[in-house]
């Protein structure tokens, strides 16, 4: 079976004839493998305005694709391509890089890309040519599109032009002009604007001998520039146009070489190794770039020698995916650009598919990338690792660079890259602290302040974001404050020129669908969040998705051992490794140490944990079972605390019933209630207020009923002494739902009892009264005499109150009978 979305959409054996099901299976196909929720489906099908049947019509277009795809495989198979889940459909592509054209592409363009940065040009090109050749027309052509599918259009296309560059840019470096003179000629026709190519065809025509036609290719293009968009052309393309006007020699094309002839050796430099290309650069500063201000004094202070006083400055960047690292590093390569007049450079760390490289590939890429020819001729550089170390070493000693090592692994990948001797400098980025670097100073980005992702999205996304200033602060709340997450929304209000500010926070509003909406072209907030995730162990993976059912915005350490089934050592040792993963964050101030989610972490792991539930599902219920049981095992210890000796209350335990010990057992582990809340139970309360609160829903959304009752009933006197009245209503109502459901009378008369109180601490005499005579008529019929006797009390209080003192002293008078 075949799968095409480079052109035409296709199936092969058989197509899909009509429309809608074809934009079905592209739709599916352009997000394989991941779930696309049946809301995201009848918006791209139907737009706006679906008809009252499209939910099953969705589900006819999904039957009947599902007959397709099983005539292309064994009929054993044939339902476990497009699977069910919620909340939509995800399609699976077994071997996908053979079976579809898109893998298969994406696959050939990372590895053409590494071979352009490798120097390795004949390579590239190959890779390059192979990857366009699977293009078949306009990517998507021959369905409707919807937002969504126009959107992945655009970037599909936008993709193939760029590696369409790509392999321009190698067939330049081996010296094709004179093919490549006539399809350059034919590209800029077809793209009368973009600069960029007209660049290549001028190169190509000056290095015919045409030199005269590269100089008209550039006066048409500013003609053209100016006279329809009132611009003149980028500064690059100026400057190409001086180059070819002074006939400067560095144009010229040189067999072997990937630059213009070489300088000297740079003084102190081994004139063994000869530089042979340009002055090396990083990519340009990041377009938009706001606030860090704090951050990049302290970067330029370090790069300027003010920091450790290591010999060598070295700048450690880390931080989670997406909070803008490798943009800072860019930033800081440019505004110090003044230091390092023996040129900048920058290395990815990791190959094609996000492997890091070792410091031996990484090494090489350092020496080509500043056009290093060994004294033994092209493409000499050495085999063996010491031989590399010591030219490399050799090659940086005595010179003035700046190093940018980016998305680094670990310090073992950057020691051994580090430039011997003064002069130059290094930025490292990471995800995780490499503490282990010895001489490094450290800079941990977190996200922006709410003042800077406002302005980075006024910036990124114009006068659109600008008309709705309330929107727009709503957009950067959702987005969490993360750089790339802010970028990526403001792209998707550009590429949607009929919606507005406001129609994009209504969408980012929805946790469920907020990382589909964070999606635009190459920017894909998701794939960036799962890096961090999917380098994690078994171990960590199962914790992340597990702590997102800890009831409140932070938890503690007793948290985790409950929700992971850990002795708490082991549950630190876990929780840690997230926090240095950059996939959960220690809150500050926190004694003992408290953890949370970023928002949009939480948002992913939530989604990772839903997908899993198929198979997880009875261990999600008994993970918050032993949340739940902890919790009530400390809540009963804080409340004791808070009240010695005090019996008020009627607690909704059957009289027989077991009652946990103060270090209740989770299976891993035990919960020590003397050792987690101490001597200060109010402080537990306060801290544990709200996690509480979501335990009792937690534990009435799982049909915990015993639980959700108990726990409502524990903390009680808290919400009663801090006049959290609201607190109390909301779990004592899910506390009486979960007794009706069990069929518990003697906890509904408990809990209804405990509801009277609570009405009578508002003065709502009727609402008291009527729960306290709905509990006695509870107690009487299980045969408790003290609880009858506490619902009469309360009665006669009423009546007191009321002025009424003889109704309430016969009251008074049963009451004492039956405690008698």
């Amino acid at each position: 079976m075949r799968f095409r979305v480079l052109g035409p959409v296709s199936l092969s054996p058989r197509t899909p004839s009509a429309a809608k099901p074809r934009a079905l299976l592209a739709t599916l196909l352009v997000r394989v493998g991941e779930v696309v929720s049946a809301h995201s489906l009848i918006d791209e099908l139907w737009g706006t305005e679906p008809p009252r049947t499209a939910t099953t019509t969705l589900q006819v277009y999904v039957s009947q694709l599902r007959k397709v795809l099983a005539e292309g495989g064994p009929d054993d198979s044939a339902h476990g391509v497009l699977l069910t889940r919620a909340p939509g459909y995800v399609l699976q592509v077994p071997g996908k890089e053979r079976e579809f054209d898109l893998p298969c592409f994406e696959r050939l363009r990372a590895e053409g890309r590494a071979a352009c940065q490798e120097r390795d040009f004949a390579r590239a090109s190959r890779l390059l040519h192979d990857a366009l050749a699977l293009w078949t027309g306009p990517a998507l052509s021959g369905i409707p599109h919807g937002v969504r599918l126009e959107s992945a259009a655009i970037r599909l296309d936008e993709l193939r032009m760029e590696v369409l560059e790509q392999r321009i840019v190698a067939d330049l470096r081996l010296g094709r002009h004179q093919e490549l003179a006539g399809e350059l000629l034919a590209l800029a026709n077809e793209h009368p604007l973009r600069e960029s190519l007209h660049g290549h065809l001028m190169v190509a025509l000056y290095r015919t001998g045409r030199g005269s036609d590269s100089l008209r290719v550039y006066g048409r293009l500013r003609h053209l520039l100016v006279e329809e968009l009132g611009v003149e052309p980028g500064p690059a393309l100026a400057r190409l146009h001086e180059r070819v006007l002074r006939r400067d020699p560095s144009l010229d094309w040189r067999a072997g070489r990937a630059g213009p002839a070489p300088d000297r050796p740079a003084p102190g430099a081994d004139p063994a190794v000869r530089p042979t290309g340009a002055q090396p650069a990083p990519p340009p500063a990041p377009f938009g770039f706001v606030g860090r201000h704090a951050e990049l004094s302290y970067g330029e202070k370090v790069l300027c020698g003010g920091g450790a006083g290591a010999p060598v400055p070295v700048l450690a960047v880390s931080g989670r995916a997406g909070v803008g690292k490798t943009a800072l590093a860019l930033q800081l390569a440019h505004r110090t650009a003044a230091r390092f007049p023996d040129g900048r450079l920058m290395i990815g760390l990791r190959g094609p598919q996000g492997r890091p490289l070792s410091w031996a590939q990484a090494g090489a890429a350092l020496l080509r990338g500043l056009a290093v020819e060994p004294s033994g001729g092209p493409g000499a550089l050495p085999a063996d690792p010491r031989d590399l170390a010591e030219l490399l070493g050799r090659t940086l000693r005595g010179r003035r660079l700046l190093l940018v090592l980016d998305d680094a692994a670990s310090a073992e990948q950057i020691r051994p890259l580090l430039p011997p001797g003064e002069g130059s400098a290094v930025i490292v980025t990471c995800r995780r602290t490499p503490a282990a670097l010895a001489g490094a100073d450290h800079l941990v980005l977190e996200a922006v302040r709410a003042d800077e992702a406002v302005e980075l999205l006024l910036t990124a996304g114009g006068e659109r974001m600008a008309e709705d200033p309330a929107a727009t602060a709503e957009i950067a709340g959702l987005c969490g404050g993360l750089p790339l997450a802010l970028r990526v929304a403001a792209a998707a209000l550009t590429a949607r020129p009929h919606t507005t500010a406001a129609a994009l926070a209504e969408r980012l509003r929805d946790e469920r669908t907020r990382l589909a909406v964070l999606r635009e072209g190459d920017l894909d907030l998701r794939a960036t969040l799962l890096t961090g995730y999917q380098e994690a162990g078994p171990a960590q993976q199962r914790a992340f998705r597990l702590l997102t059912l800890a009831p409140a915005a932070d938890f503690a350490g007793w948290t985790a051992a409950a929700l992971l089934d850990l002795e708490p050592g082991a549950a630190g040792e876990v929780t840690e490794e997230l926090v240095a993963a950059r996939l959960l964050e220690a809150r500050p101030g926190g004694r003992p140490p408290r953890y949370g989610f970023h928002s949009l972490l939480r948002v992913l792991a939530v989604e990772l944990r839903e997908a899993a539930e198929d198979a997880e599902g009875e261990r999600t219920r008994e993970a918050v079972g032993r949340l739940c049981r902890a919790c009530l095992t400390l809540a009963r210890h804080a409340d004791r605390q808070l009240a010695p000796g005090r019996d008020w209350r009627t607690r909704p335990v059957p009289s027989g019933a077991a009652v946990l010990d103060e270090a209740y057992d989770g299976g891993g582990g035990r919960v020590d209630a003397a050792a987690v809340v101490g001597g200060t139970p109010l402080r537990w309360f306060r801290d544990e207020a709200a996690g509480l609160v979501e335990a009792v829903r937690q534990a009435h959304t799982a049909g915990l009923w015993s639980l959700a009752w108990e726990l409502a009933d524990s903390a009680a006197g808290y919400f009663h002494a801090c006049a959290a009245w609201e607190e109390w209503e909301e779990t004592h109502r899910l506390a009486l739902d979960a007794a009706l459901r069990a069929g518990n009378p003697a906890a509904e008369a408990a809990v209804r009892y405990s509801l009277g109180d609570l009405a009578w601490q508002r003065r709502e005499a009727h609402r008291a009264l009527a729960q306290y005579t709905s509990a006695q008529r509870g107690f009487d019929r299980v045969g408790d005499r003290i609880g009858s006797a506490r619902c009469r009390i309360g009665v006669a209080d009423i009546l007191l109150g009321q002025g009424r003192p003889a109704a309430a002293a016969r009251r008074y008078g049963r009451a004492l009978d039956l405690c008698a």
